[in-house]
């Protein structure tokens, strides 16, 4: 479709354009952060996509997941984002997996279908999901970005991209600071925030029953809101065009 990137092409020219159009990213998560930055790239000219998220929409979603809408709710999130992106842009191409990262000997479709992507985003919460998709990016000499805390945030004006090493405050960076280190892993670019977690207001819903695992421990609720994941996921379209376009 002809005029979509006309204005993108007032600020990087058509060979980058063209360029941006032919690489690959990786997208693992498509929560708050994840699903901006699919939204950021696909406006931004990117054109092929691997997108990896197990979960479907649910309604607690709708306050910070650009592909969260009231008529989206219990769709596979792979597949909501998928339409959502062919409909800005037709020529995109999308792999898609509805799958949870897990252990070494699994996702091995998945693993080898990212082998030669030219950029892999982590936005997940797993810690060990996490750190297996960066052992892979540096395996691979991928560059990856991940991003670290968003959830009980208000402040977007405290988020940074900056490396692993030389953040402060984030408790998720501080968990995979040392992670990383076990594994001999020195850098990593991530998007985290420096203010300080705040304290969620108590009420009835603060902690939920483990139904999923059969057992009676409570489960605390993490606090979003719209702007702070948003901006996080936009930092790293900012990251990753900026990379492309040098």
């Amino acid at each position: 479709m002809e005029g979509i990137f006309d204005r993108l092409k007032l600020l990087i020219g058509e060979e980058k354009l063209k360029s941006l159009n032919q690489k690959t990213v990786a997208i693992f998560g498509l929560g708050g952060v994840g699903s901006y930055v699919v939204e950021g790239l696909a406006r931004s000219g990117i054109e092929n996509f691997v997108i990896i998220d197990n979960d479907k929409i649910d309604v607690t979603n709708i306050n910070r997941q650009i592909i969260a809408t009231t008529k989206t709710i219990g769709r596979f999130k792979v597949d909501v984002a998928e339409e959502r992106i062919k409909e800005i842009n037709p020529n995109v191409k999308v792999i898609k997996y509805a799958e949870f990262v897990g252990k070494e000997n699994e996702n091995i479709e998945l693993f080898d279908s990212i082998k030669n992507v030219d950029y892999i985003v982590d936005a997940i919460d797993t810690v060990f999901s996490k750190i297996r998709i960066i052992e892979f990016a540096k395996a691979h000499n991928i560059p990856v970005i991940s991003a670290l805390g968003t959830g009980n945030k208000l402040d977007p004006t405290k988020l940074k991209l900056a490396d692993i090493y030389d953040t402060k405050i984030c408790p998720l960076a501080k968990v995979m600071r040392k992670e990383l280190k076990k594994r001999g892993i020195t850098s990593l670019d991530v998007v985290y925030s420096e203010e300080e977690p705040i304290k969620i207001l108590d009420d009835s819903r603060e902690a939920e029953s483990s139904k999923e695992n059969n057992d009676d421990k409570s489960v605390k609720r993490i606090g979003s809101i719209a702007y702070v994941p948003s901006v996080a996921g936009l930092f790293i379209c900012y990251k990753i065009v900026r990379e492309f376009t040098k």
